[in-house]
């Protein structure tokens, strides 16, 4: 598949205590390395986006693109969601299994889907991967989020008891993969709301729906197991009582339903929104400069533990914007987990880059933790506040 994106560069607005405070655009993508795939090919509030204001005298560079926050709850019957979903399935080393919505289906599928953003209309109509400041890449599973998985996997990371946000998230699989290794909350932020809506959300629902598959598969395969030790010791003259019983217990489950109205406790085991781990999830949209205002609102707003961001740093005038949130919601000892290319040509953002604007904050330190060197050079590091902004 061929990529194009349209860039502008963003005129800087203010932001909370003064710092500048930029919105998100353009990534330039290139040859998404090998990662082993399985299965047949795969809301809540909506926001819509205010075009661009233009300066006068300049045609190219908007004054001003502010996206509204908004958060996002899963819908009340979240199976339509999920009606034809073709999905994928990434597996790499010991990680658990993330399944995700086919993308090529996705795109093929843009016109039947709910998009008052009109992001799906105008990608395709433009065959573009990006429209700054319309739509932010965020329905591709960009590469350098495997290379942060891979490392994940290679490092043995926790999430036990863990507060964590998947920012930018896109897809959401660095967050869904915390939330199945046993983090207490995992929150996911993306500038565009049809992102979540018609992504994020059906990813965090897919993955509920057959992580509760496989615990009902695994609890019929004990079951059986014990039947047929039990089996070894029932006369052959009340086998079939016992199959008889069985069927008929199906069908009086089944008519109950039927008059009720509501689903049995197995069909609710089965059904992702009354999954326990969806509840430890919060799926927000909007720039970061107004998802930050929206979230400190809350008197009780916990820190995270971890940050995860991906393909994030790619223009140089967002990293304002990126630096105040991440200084903002980052917990005393906490970790970003930042993965990068060296470099994005047309935009000419990168990690040196952003690793001098976080030098002349003085907030943050830096470790590198993985070079990878195919294809383009790309990066994953790790921030940590320095002492004396632990607070």
């Amino acid at each position: 598949m061929s990529f194009s994106f349209n860039f502008d560069v963003q005129l800087t607005t203010k932001g909370q205590e003064g710092e500048e405070s930029q919105q998100q655009t353009g990534k330039q993508d290139y040859a998404v390395k090998t990662v082993h795939r399985e299965g047949p090919g795969a809301g809540g509030q909506t926001q819509s986006v205010r075009e661009p204001r233009q300066v006068p005298g300049n045609t190219t560079t908007p004054a001003e693109t502010v996206k509204a926050a908004v958060e996002h709850h899963p819908p009340a019957d979240p199976h339509f969601l999920l009606n034809d979903a073709v999905s994928e399935t990434v597996t790499i080393g010991t990680l658990p299994p993330l399944h995700f919505l086919n993308e090529s289906v996705f795109e093929r599928t843009a016109s039947e889907r709910n998009d008052d953003e009109r992001i799906l209309s105008r990608t395709a109509a433009q065959s573009s991967d990006l429209i700054s400041g319309v739509y932010e890449g965020g329905l591709k599973v960009w590469e350098c989020t495997y290379d942060l998985l891979e490392l994940l996997e290679r490092d043995g990371e926790t999430f036990g008891g863990k507060i964590v946000l998947d920012l930018g998230c896109g897809a959401g699989l660095l967050g869904l993969l915390a939330l199945k290794r046993g983090a207490s909350q995992v929150h996911f932020q993306d500038y565009n709301s049809t992102v979540i809506e018609q992504l994020t959300l059906p990813n965090a629902l897919l993955n509920c729906q057959v992580e509760g598959e496989e615990e009902e598969e695994k609890g019929r395969k004990g079951k059986k197991q014990g039947l047929q030790e039990d089996d070894e010791t029932i006369p052959e003259d009340k086998m079939k009582m016992k199959v008889q019983s069985k069927s008929d217990e199906k069908k009086n489950e089944q008519k109950k339903e039927g008059e009720g109205g509501s689903p049995s406790p197995k069909r609710q085991a089965l059904d992702p929104s009354q999954h326990a781990k969806l509840t430890c999830c919060r799926f927000f949209s909007g720039d970061w400069t107004t998802f930050l205002a929206l979230v400190l609102k809350e008197d009780l707003f916990p820190k995270y533990d971890i940050i995860f961001t991906s393909e994030t740093i790619y223009n140089t005038a967002y990293y304002s914007a990126l630096h105040h949130t991440l200084h903002r919601l980052l917990a005393p000892g906490g970790v970003v987990y930042l993965a990068t290319k060296a470099h994005y040509f047309g935009v000419g953002g990168g990690l040196h880059l952003f690793e001098q604007f976080m030098e002349d904050k003085g907030v943050f330190e830096m470790d590198k933790l993985w070079d990878v060197d195919q294809g383009l050079q790309r990066h994953v590091v790790a921030m940590h506040f320095k002492t004396k902004n632990k607070y």
